[in-house]
């Protein structure tokens, strides 16, 4: 009967302990991010504004931060410069940062990037159709999907991404 009790006692404090951990990544989370299911990623196939084709089923084994954007949102036009700070950060093959821009021509897209972000090279939808198989909440949107091709957070909103609480987030991602 000791026995089974102390086992009892040892796999009720390992469950807490669990569950205190858990809590606590979730707690440690920037503001604005929010813990997705893990379901797959929606497909993603578009050209950067080089003609390029990217697809996401490429990208395994390495972190995405997929952000949908547009030129025309005042939030995106306020945290595009805070990627383009980040972008030097991380090396690629652990972070990839990918810009989606939703329904505008080349020559806009172009044109504002040259201007607040020239290095980084985004994805045209000029149609929409992966923003909406992707179904961001609004603009901007950042998805975050793991190495194995599973979204596990996104982030609503512009958010500041140069700033420590945010770079932490993102150097605890690829460590």
């Amino acid at each position: 009967m000791h026995n089974r009790q102390a086992l009892t006692r040892a796999v009720v404090s390992a469950c807490l302990l669990l569950v205190s951990l858990a809590s606590m990544a979730v707690d440690t989370l920037p503001k604005g991010l929010l813990v997705l299911d893990g379901r797959e990623a929606p497909p993603l196939v578009l050209n950067d504004l080089d003609g390029e084709r990217w697809d996401i089923s490429e990208a395994r084994g390495r972190w995405l931060f997929v952000h949908f954007w547009a030129s025309w949102c005042g939030p995106c036009r306020k945290e595009m410069p805070t990627i383009q700070a980040i972008f030097p950060k991380f090396d690629a093959s652990q972070l990839e940062i990918v810009l989606v821009n939703t329904a505008e021509s080349e020559d806009v897209v172009f044109t504002f990037l040259a201007e607040v972000a020239p290095d980084l090279t985004p994805l045209v939808d000029a149609d929409g159709s992966v923003t909406e198989q992707w179904q961001p909440r609004g603009l901007p949107s950042t998805f975050f999907v793991d190495p194995e091709g599973r979204l596990q957070y996104l982030a609503l909103g512009g958010r500041p991404w140069d700033t420590t609480e945010y770079l932490r987030f993102l150097q605890r991602l690829v460590r």
